[in-house]
């Protein structure tokens, strides 16, 4: 077992979706995983999924969007012992709305969860990561770090911004063994997806069905990511195998980006 493995990861947004299908893949890979989600209760569908691997799951409670929270979350990691082998800065929301209608408060949370929330964590984390050796820090973008996409202007922005941290992080810790990709997932089968087709539905009258077509007109494969093929990859680049890969952006998007 490698050392990053014993150190554990720590994983953003593990209660529901992409989040909770990481949090699995690490502890069924023998990583003890802290598990942050805006409240210990809502953690309650990964316990149970995790069964016997529970007990190596470290519940923290916090709500990104809050500063005072997330500063108090950053100083609880800066203090764990030891500090984790791989940071997975996960949580996120979306907005799809066009840009005149898009206010200010709402581009700021957007920002705060998906950019801010993420740049905090790793101020606490990356450098303890460099003392203890190396460390790895996969941030969780979108198909939306790659390209605009109309009606998310905010929600590229932050996307955008959180691959370029990545890029800058990659370059400025890169001799310090700290590695820093991003993986960009397409759509993906979480709930963000049933809101998406769901608001198709009531903006146009479609049925489900026709929905879920539009949304997946432009997918080669003709069909959502499954969160355990975003998790598959973020583990490998946890893993020792990618130690020589760092300041990437790598699509899991079943060919969207292409």
């Amino acid at each position: 077992m490698s050392d990053l493995v014993q150190r554990g990861a720590v994983v953003t947004g593990a209660n529901r979706g992409i989040g909770k299908a990481i949090a699995l893949a690490f502890l069924r890979s023998g990583w003890p995983v802290v598990a942050i989600a805006r409240t210990v209760e809502s953690l309650e569908a990964l316990r149970q999924e995790a069964g016997d691997l529970a007990p190596r799951i470290r519940p923290l409670a916090c709500d990104l969007a809050d500063a005072a929270q997330l500063e108090g979350v950053a100083r609880a990691l800066a203090d764990l012992d030891p500090v984790p082998g791989a940071l997975v800065n996960n949580a996120g929301i979306s907005l799809s709305a066009p840009l005149q209608r898009t206010t200010t408060e709402e581009l700021q949370r957007v920002l705060q969860i998906n950019t801010v929330a993420p740049y905090v964590l790793c101020r606490a984390v990356v450098p303890r990561m460099a003392d203890a050796g190396g460390g790895r820090v996969i941030n969780v973008g979108s198909i939306a770090s790659l390209k605009g996409i109309r009606y998310t202007s905010a929600y590229c922005a932050s996307k955008h911004a959180l691959l370029g941290l990545t890029r800058a992080l990659a370059v400025e810790w890169g001799k310090r063994n700290v590695t820093v990709n991003a993986v960009c997932p397409g759509w993906t089968e979480t709930d963000m997806f049933s809101r998406a087709l769901e608001a198709v539905v009531q903006r146009t009258g479609r049925s489900a069905e026709q929905a879920r077509d539009a949304v997946l007109a432009n997918n080669p494969m003709g069909r959502p990511v499954k969160p355990e093929e975003v998790a598959a990859l973020v583990l490998y680049l946890s893993s020792p195998e990618a130690a020589g890969l760092t300041g990437a952006a790598l699509p899991v998007d079943c060919g969207e980006a292409a």
